[in-house]
């Protein structure tokens, strides 16, 4: 028999349930302050490191979308939680400003440039490494979360991406 005994459950619990109040602890701190902090602290940290909430570079349409996907995946949100968490989200991770040199550059990189590091950095686009139909899936996915690519641009950023980015 373990030395745990009959505490060890209860004892393995709380030691898991304090872990998940520090981590939100820790979230909260690195997080920008503003109204909301906590609680994007408290509902998003439960599952995602704060790094991957500040570089998702979202409208405040698109983090709806993106809160009600989790909140279909399971996520707890109140009502009432909702609006603010939207406001905090937008003002603090919105897309970034795009160069206007950048927009009037030619070619499947300038689009890249305009479309995908607007709202990503270029740290989290390379990581992903998909192959030319994984890319196909994420520029749809993108296409239909917002992102400004011309019908005319997106075969030529899938074959960008899938050079730029193919799998190790």
């Amino acid at each position: 028999m373990s030395h745990m005994g009959a505490r060890g459950p209860l004892t393995v619990a709380i030691a898991m349930g304090l872990a998940g109040v520090m981590a939100g602890d820790v979230a909260a701190q690195e997080l920008p302050a503003g109204p909301g902090r906590e609680i994007v602290a408290k509902r998003c940290v439960t599952c995602h490191e704060p790094d991957l909430i500040m570089q998702q570079r979202l409208s405040r349409v698109g983090w709806g979308r993106s809160l009600d996907k989790m909140i279909r995946w399971g996520a707890t949100v109140e009502a009432e939680e909702r609006d603010l968490m939207l406001d905090y989200l937008a003002a603090h991770f919105a897309p970034k400003l795009v160069s206007a040199h950048i927009v009037a550059t030619a070619g499947s990189e300038a689009v890249y440039k305009r479309a995908c590091l607007s709202c990503h950095e270029d740290d989290l686009i390379e990581s992903q490494r998909l192959t030319r139909a994984g890319w196909v899936r994420t520029v749809d996915k993108m296409l239909r979360w917002g992102a400004a690519v011309a019908a005319d641009d997106k075969e030529g950023l899938i074959d960008y991406l899938a050079a730029r980015y193919p799998p190790r």
